[in-house]
């Protein structure tokens, strides 16, 4: 009997990307790339989100931010997600100047708060009626045209008192819109920063000390002076307790990247339709006043 052959299969019938996926490969790329934003993050810059009004007129609600990690050292307060435990331990770096924008850490959480540096290592401060003396002379502060902030109470207040806080301030233009406008004070401190604060009400922390700022540490307060849990305020009450340590300073504030009113939805056009204006690249580096060290009486 004849024997049938089966047909040959040749190399050419074959798919020609035989070659199987290496996930192990693909897996370990992943974690590399991870890793390296990690690492970017916690070294070089991150990004940062303004979530409450306490460093209003300068920062709003719905900014976002660079923050740099370098300036002031590598801490354990510099790691992203806060992975390192605890220390007083600092690498490299130098101490905050007057009027820089810093990113503290809680002294009891992990939360990083965003704050101004208004006294430094060995200064003595005090507050009285809402105004900073620093080394018994107060710094040069005087009344300017009121800043003109967005009516957003969704976005700004999410239910919280500072909606009522700013009610007194609210006023209507001609065209229908709506914005507050809170007395506002200029500042300059003994190196000439100067900067905008709201001050609209009189307060338990419009009073305080003194207070002489321990080595390794700054004093840091909130542009929004009556609604800011900053150095003034206790750390059980949500303040920082005092004097910051360095170790405990994740940054430094350095630009806006853009910003959103919180008109923000699903639908891409909105991405567009609620940025701010204006407000991209704005630098957070204090201007210095043409003369410094002055004061008002």
């Amino acid at each position: 009997m004849a024997r049938i052959e089966s047909p040959q299969v040749t190399d050419s019938a074959a798919p020609e990307n035989s070659e199987k996926v290496n996930w192990l490969a693909e897996l370990r790329g992943l974690a590399l790339m991870l890793l390296a934003v990690l690492a970017f993050h916690s070294l070089v810059a991150k990004p940062f989100y303004i979530p409450s009004t306490s460093m209003m007129p300068t920062l709003w609600v719905g900014d976002r931010l660079v923050v740099s990690k370098y300036p002031y050292g590598w801490s354990w307060a510099s790691a992203s997600f806060h992975l390192l435990p605890r220390g007083d331990w600092r690498i490299g770096g130098s101490t905050p100047e007057y009027g820089d924008i810093v990113i503290p850490v809680h002294p009891l959480r992990d939360e990083d708060y965003i704050k101004r540096v208004v006294a430094l290592p060995g200064d003595t401060i005090e507050v009285r009626d809402g105004a900073i003396i620093l080394n018994g002379r107060p710094i040069k502060r005087e009344v300017v045209p009121p800043v003109r902030i967005p009516f957003e109470p969704d976005l700004i207040c999410r239910g919280q008192p500072c909606l009522l806080a700013f009610e007194n301030y609210r006023v209507t233009d001609s065209d229908g819109q709506m914005f507050y406008e809170p007395p506002t004070w200029r500042e300059t401190l003994p190196n000439g920063a100067t900067y905008l604060v709201i001050d609209h009400r009189e307060q338990m922390l419009d009073n305080y000390g003194p207070y002489m700022v321990p080595a390794g540490h700054v004093f840091v307060m909130g542009d929004n002076r009556d609604e800011s849990a900053d150095s003034r305020a206790r750390a059980e009450e949500s303040g920082l307790g005092g004097g910051v340590p360095l170790a405990n300073i994740g940054g430094r504030a350095e630009f806006i990247t853009f910003s959103l009113d919180g008109s923000t939805t699903w639908n891409p056009v909105s991405w567009f339709t609620s940025l701010r204006g204006g407000r991209a690249w704005t630098t957070l580096r204090p201007p210095l006043a043409e003369t410094s060290g002055e004061r008002t009486e």
